[in-house]
């Protein structure tokens, strides 16, 4: 997705995708990191009331789809913004919210930590996301993994300076490990083309399987919708699962840890839940 200057372009932008994936038949879509808003600019003259009407649009295009739509944006819980990943169901009703807990030093000028993990429902299959910056901690993925996800959701929004951006393409990023180390899918949708400031983003949206095969894959210079159907059946999560068992020295630690996770993901969804319908978004 190549960022609009405006909140009202950019869910138009949004609007033709949902049109051209549903006819795609699929089941489930992401788009970037901050994709209501893009993310290289100021978020000091955020209107809440315009970002809760934004939200509340792509709700009722997920109902109207009978998609389930995953979007990258800032939103507000009480008043702390926070950079954030909202799932929305095929009814169009909210899910899940993660909220970005690794920060950059551009995030820590805007955005509050997120203080859960991620872990939600596409129907019967358990999924995880991180954003961004968020792959360079693999735990944010293993322990969701252990926890039964099966697909791992990724939006970002890259910055970098055009030479670099230039460079970045065919996949080559570190993704494909990671979907190997856990035995699952990968999804990673990103920003493409100029971020404004002399700053580029390297597309290469791409779905990747469990054993490291890209099974679509963006370019680095345009926008563009990457489909691909999942076999679920070689989302093992083996590895993951298998670290629940072995070493033996470590199996009451993890339990401890996932029990742990397992609670404040349901303490944050109802947090944001509450923060989002009082805000009018359902």
């Amino acid at each position: 997705m190549a960022f609009a200057p405006s909140l009202e372009e950019n869910l138009e932008k949004m609007k033709r995708a949902m049109d051209e994936v549903a006819l795609a038949g699929a089941d489930v879509v992401l788009f970037p990191e901050c994709a209501t808003t893009g993310y290289a600019g100021s978020f000091a003259d955020l209107d809440s009331r315009d970002l809760e009407s934004a939200l509340a649009t792509l709700a009722a295009l997920a109902a109207r789809h009978r998609i389930h739509l995953l979007v990258g944006s800032p939103i507000l819980r009480g008043r702390k913004l926070l950079n954030a990943l909202l799932v929305f169901d095929r009814r169009g009703r909210l899910a899940h919210v993660y909220a970005k807990c690794q920060l950059t030093e551009r995030d820590r000028h805007w955005f509050t930590p997120g203080d859960s993990l991620s872990l939600f429902s596409l129907g019967e299959v358990k999924a995880t996301s991180i954003i961004c910056h968020e792959r360079r901690y693999p735990e944010l993925v293993r322990i969701p993994v252990m926890a039964g996800a099966r697909i791992v959701f990724h939006p970002n929004a890259g910055l970098d300076s055009r030479a670099v951006s230039r460079s970045k393409h065919r996949g080559r990023d570190g993704i494909a490990i990671r979907a190997f180390e856990n035995a699952v899918f990968y999804v990673f949708a990103n920003s493409v083309g100029a971020q404004g400031g002399g700053l580029w983003s390297a597309g290469d949206s791409k779905i990747v399987a469990p054993d490291g095969t890209v099974l679509g894959l963006a370019d680095n210079r345009s926008e563009s919708v990457v489909v691909a159907d999942l076999d679920l059946a070689k989302a093992t999560g083996r590895y993951a699962q298998e670290s629940l068992r072995h070493p033996r020295f470590l199996v009451g630690h993890w339990r401890r840890i996932l029990s742990d996770v397992r609670r404040r993901i349901r303490t944050s969804d109802a947090a944001f839940r509450r923060a989002l319908t009082e805000g009018g978004t359902r």
